[in-house]
């Protein structure tokens, strides 16, 4: 059987499309690695496979958490395993899509061992960092865990808490944790991965034209039953781009206009970072351009046949050119 293929790259580069393709020529799966295609409550604003996308060839790990879970790298490496035991065992090929480093560096590098931590503790520190504000989290957590404090800008809400919960929760620092790590589900040597690496300036248009369809095809009413359900704004599914300026716009605070320009901006944003991210913590994926991405996948399980349980399901959509399978 083929090594998986592990398929990352900024948000609207066509990763996607690619997997699908992947997926039909060999009765692959495909296993979302995007931390925020997780979430039910966002399938729109995140661009998730469509319905008809995922009854083309099985689909996992997408959709399957509510918006109120704080959901983890620990926890989708939990799912992961299952998933990529269940493909192994079935004989399909793993195809692992999305755009998340964390995820894939947790995939083939490992992770820290952070137990969970406990409901009322979260709460209790979200509560604080409500009443007290960051700076007084910071301050605190300087003296508590100073190495993860130098770490963290001081406004970073988000890590600041994190990291005061493990303490909370664990009496030990997410340095201390940090060293006692979980080990990859693919070591190296164990699989083939790409980054699709479009030019800067046609992804740049790509994305703001994607946010656009997004909104006429219902993102804000999505974003409507999201923030509906009046959930923490900590929570990662509430960040998620867009929503933030969505949930501002229907609060009557900013236009849909300027919540549109915000969302797109926070996303090109997003997408330079995850060009730097890639480059400096996995080297081991291979930068290939759009158009040469198909003919790598091709070089790297040269000879596979496709399923036969595959052959007659048509072709799938495709969301970038020179992204199907002839």
């Amino acid at each position: 059987m083929s090594k998986p293929v592990l398929i990352a790259g900024p948000t609207a580069s066509g990763k996607s499309a690619l997997a699908l393709a992947l997926a039909q020529k060999t009765g692959g799966v495909v296993i979302n690695t995007d931390s925020m295609q997780v979430y039910r409550d966002l399938h729109i604003i995140t661009a998730r496979p469509t319905p008809d996308e995922e009854a083309v060839v099985p689909h996992r790990l997408y959709g399957h958490v509510d918006a109120a879970v704080n959901f983890s790298a620990g926890a989708w490496v939990t799912d992961a395993a299952k998933v990529l035991a269940d493909a192994r065992a079935q004989g399909r090929l793993p195809i692992f899509a999305g755009g998340s480093g964390l995820y894939f560096k947790a995939l083939t590098r490992g992770l820290s061992a952070v137990p969970p931590i406990a409901a009322e503790v979260r709460e209790d520190v979200r509560a604080r960092l409500e009443r007290d504000g960051v700076e007084a989290l910071h301050a605190e957590l300087a003296v508590r865990d100073p190495a993860s404090a130098d770490r963290l800008k001081p406004r970073d809400r988000t890590r600041i808490a994190r990291a005061l919960e493990v303490v909370e929760a664990t009496g030990r620092s997410l340095t201390d944790w940090h060293r006692e790590g979980l080990p990859p589900l693919l070591p190296p040597g164990e699989f083939a991965a790409l980054f699709i690496a479009p030019e800067r300036d046609a992804l740049y248009a790509r994305i703001d034209a994607r946010f656009d369809a997004m909104l006429a095809g219902g993102a804000l009413d999505e974003v409507a039953s999201l923030a509906s359900r009046n959930l923490d704004p900590l929570l990662p599914a509430m960040k998620a781009h867009g929503v933030p300026a969505l949930i501002r716009h229907l609060k009557g605070e900013i236009t849909r206009e300027a919540a549109a320009e915000t969302g797109r901006a926070d996303t090109r944003h997003y997408a330079k970072r995850q060009f730097t991210w890639f480059r400096h913590q996995l080297p081991e994926f291979e930068w290939v351009m759009p158009g040469d991405a198909r003919g790598w996948v091709a070089s790297v399980i040269p000879g596979r046949e496709a399923n036969p349980e595959s052959r007659d399901s048509g072709s799938g959509p495709s969301d970038h050119p020179g992204m199907t399978w002839s």
